[in-house]
């Protein structure tokens, strides 16, 4: 059984900003696997697939991201899952736009997101995927940069990112090993 994270903020106006690359990427991956969010569990939204015969449960959590790490938290509990079976997708202003970067475990850098799991659970050996979305172009903090709506322009490299992500998350929930996902997704 794997868990698939998707980061991001719930509500509406943030649709469409930086901050909820990890949103647009599991839902990605539910619609390539023919799944919906239908549930709520565990304060996040989920969708279950099955993968050659392995449950999937794919996660959006609904406490915001800087609190993400309760979600995630009660998922693994619920579903009595090591944290290496889970993996997580969520924006990263280090990396260059549309850029992908997978990790089998690091630290949270500087996102809240991710700080809230590893503070949560109390280990950040878990696997991870990175959408970069700096622009050196915009020269805003980056609390405003994260929530700002993405441009239109960029609409096309961000879709194939986070199909590239979606991609690679479905991989891993097959059973690839982290180091193979790692040589086939990283860069894209």
């Amino acid at each position: 059984m794997y868990l698939i994270v998707g980061l991001g903020n719930p509500e509406k106006q943030y649709e469409t900003t930086f901050h909820n690359m990890g949103f647009l990427a599991v839902g990605e991956a539910a619609e390539k696997l023919g799944v919906k969010f239908k549930k709520k569990e565990c304060e996040a939204s989920v969708a279950e697939a099955n993968i050659g015969g392995e449950k999937v449960i794919l996660a959006r959590p609904v406490t915001y991201m800087n609190a993400s790490g309760r979600a995630v938290k009660q998922l693994l509990a619920k579903y009595k899952l090591p944290p290496e079976n889970m993996l997580v997708i969520y924006d990263d202003f280090d990396l260059p736009k549309g850029k992908l970067r997978i990790r089998a475990s690091g630290s949270a850098g500087t996102h809240n997101g991710m700080r809230s799991i590893i503070g949560e659970i109390g280990t950040q050996e878990f696997p991870r995927i990175r959408i970069g979305i700096r622009d050196p172009e915009v020269n805003i903090p980056i609390i405003n940069y994260v929530l700002a709506n993405i441009r239109k322009e960029d609409y096309p490299l961000f879709a194939q990112a986070c199909g590239a992500a979606a991609d690679a998350a479905i991989e891993f929930a097959r059973g690839m090993e982290i180091g193979q996902v790692m040589t086939e997704f990283n860069g894209k």
